[in-house]
């Protein structure tokens, strides 16, 4: 189906010479460029989304693998720092007894040497199982200071140590408390509580060489900052970055900042404490040179597309005036084979229009041979007589006027002449050139014209000429004494109708697809395949349509419809 539909709409664009307007080559070049546009552009636009995409996609992955493994690796250090620290502490409870670090001069002496070997060490106390400060070593006036109420001795009694979030302080300056639980042999418990100082972090931090524009730092669980940020605040506030729920897996993601700016963020947290790493890229850093090669492609695909589009409309330009000046040439191609089938039919009426010459003729000649003998043996001139043998001449040679005269008309070329006409009269001229052979063969040829049928504008020799074919091909199919009917009726919409009807040999299934196309014939090498194209070309230009209904071995149908008026679209021309 697909293969015949294609088949007939490739026939209709060859040899359709109805369409033949500016407008037809309009279109025809605006579709040509849209086709080839469209085949062009698409893999071209295809090519560069994918690209865009796929290098957008493998830069951020460049990017932000990088930007883990570093925040991983910071979060490493300070766990590192923590851990030792707490392992510090853990082994001052362990090494030295209840007694001997409850001594003023040992804890102080201890303390000291802290913070001149690993530093950070800001206090170092002694905690009884009352929670009571019982000995203290550090700037501030804390000893017998009750902290059994407080996170950091109850989370020291149930996990044995303690790390506290980031806390202010009597000095106003972030720190934390390590905490370590001691179980003595006899049974007695107490807690070492040590306070460090967060200058660690902040140098781990600024070691990670981060862009100005980028930015790192510690919160909490909650959100809330444990280091400075240098673009979204300062310690113990709000940290306004969207905080992963899960903070113990390694993160990264795109959002907006509290500035509504672009922002990736990495995050992983701290399995020794409670703090998430979170580092801040802006993405207009990250993917700076990806917006540097976006615009070089933009540039190319734009380029290319110009390119692309002169070089379509170009060769399309030159495609369609080839195309133009191949159908100027058909056109008068087949105008000149319609006027050479057109002579064609009148070989064949020949002797049908010899026979009907020759009545008139031997009239003539009897009358005139009569009209001689009157004058010749009369001695009375009978003027009666003689003016009835004159009439008879004179119609008989208007009789041979009419014959040659129909003969000569459908001969000549005409152009289109658009006329009021009326098909039942141009009917009527055509049966006569074939009613002889008609009572020859003895075909019944019926006649059903409407007796009120509308009158239509339209070109009459063209409308001979279709006619005397379809009648032609009916008298072809049938047999001698076989039937040809046709009927003429009105179109609601002011048109006419008229059908062909024959129940000759009719026509093959797979040949009613073909019927008008050029040069296909079903009598076997005996047409030349041109009648029923010219037909169907004539019909098309005269704004009509042809339609063929056909049983093979009983009857086929002839459908033409053709409109009230006809309007022939005229080219401006500036030739005299």
């Amino acid at each position: 189906m697909f293969r015949k539909s294609l088949f007939q709409w490739l026939s209709t664009q060859l040899f359709d010479i109805t369409s033949l307007t500016p407008e037809h080559y309009t279109v025809l070049r605006r579709n040509i460029v849209i086709t080839m546009m469209a085949v062009t552009i698409f893999p071209l636009g295809a090519m560069t989304v994918i690209n865009h995409f796929q290098y957008r996609a493998r830069l951020k992955n460049e990017i932000t693998t990088p930007l883990i493994a570093l925040a991983n690796k910071t979060k490493h250090s300070m766990e590192l720092f923590l851990k030792e620290r707490l392992s510090t502490v853990r082994f001052i409870a362990t090494a030295y007894s209840y007694e001997e670090i409850s001594q003023e001069q040992n804890i102080k002496r201890t303390l000291n040497y802290l913070k001149k070997e690993l530093g950070g060490f800001v206090d170092l106390g002694l905690i009884n199982a009352k929670g009571d400060l019982v000995s203290y070593a550090g700037p501030y006036a804390l000893l017998g200071k009750n902290y059994s109420k407080q996170t950091s001795f109850q989370e020291t009694l149930i996990k044995g140590h303690y790390i506290s979030n980031v806390f202010m302080g009597h000095r106003k300056f972030p720190h934390i408390v390590i905490a370590v639980q001691r179980l003595a042999d006899d049974g007695k418990m107490w807690i070492l509580r040590a306070t460090i100082d967060t200058d660690r972090f902040d140098n781990l931090i600024t070691s990670m060489g981060l862009d100005p524009q980028s930015d790192a730092f510690l919160v909490d669980g909650d959100g809330v900052f444990q280091t400075s940020s240098k673009h979204y605040g300062r310690v113990l506030e709000k940290c306004p970055v969207p905080i992963p729920f899960g903070r113990f897996q390694a993160d990264i993601f795109e959002t907006s900042d509290n500035n509504d700016k672009q922002i990736m963020v990495a995050s992983i947290g701290f399995s020794s404490a409670n703090y998430i790493l979170i580092v801040v890229k802006p993405l207009s850093v990250i993917l700076k040179s990806w917006y540097t090669l976006k615009t070089e492609l933009f540039m190319v695909f734009a380029i290319s597309l110009a390119l692309i589009l002169g070089a379509v409309i170009k060769i399309t330009g030159v495609m369609v005036e080839k195309i133009k000046e191949s159908d100027e040439k058909r056109e008068d191609a087949l105008t000149e084979l319609q006027h050479n089938q057109k002579l064609s039919s009148i070989g064949r009426l020949a002797a049908g229009v010899a026979h009907e010459i020759n009545n008139p003729l031997a009239i003539i000649n009897e009358k005139a041979g009569l009209m001689n003998d009157l004058i010749e043996f009369s001695n009375k001139f009978e003027k009666n007589k003689f003016m009835q043998l004159t009439s008879s001449v004179i119609q008989s040679v208007e009789r041979c006027s009419t014959i040659t005269h129909r003969m000569l008309g459908f001969a000549k070329r005409i152009d289109i002449c658009i006329e009021n006409i009326d098909i039942n009269n141009v009917i009527n001229d055509v049966i006569g050139f074939v009613d002889r052979e008609a009572l020859y063969r003895k075909i019944n040829l019926k006649l059903e014209l409407h007796s009120n049928l509308n009158r239509i504008s339209s070109d009459q020799g063209q409308l001979q000429q279709v006619f005397l074919n379809l009648l032609t091909n009916a008298f072809a199919a049938v047999e001698d004494g076989g039937n040809i009917a046709i009927t003429t009726d009105n179109n609601l919409d002011g048109g006419i109708i008229v059908r062909f009807t024959d129940n000759g040999s009719g026509i093959p299934e797979d040949a009613i697809i073909h019927i008008f196309d050029p040069f296909f014939s079903t009598k076997k090498g005996a047409g030349t395949g041109l009648g029923l194209s010219i037909t169907y070309g004539i019909i098309k230009k005269l704004g009509g349509s042809i339609t063929v209904s056909s049983q093979e071995n009983y009857a086929t149908t002839f459908t033409i419809v053709l409109p009230e008026k006809l309007e022939i679209l005229m080219e401006d021309s500036n030739e005299p």
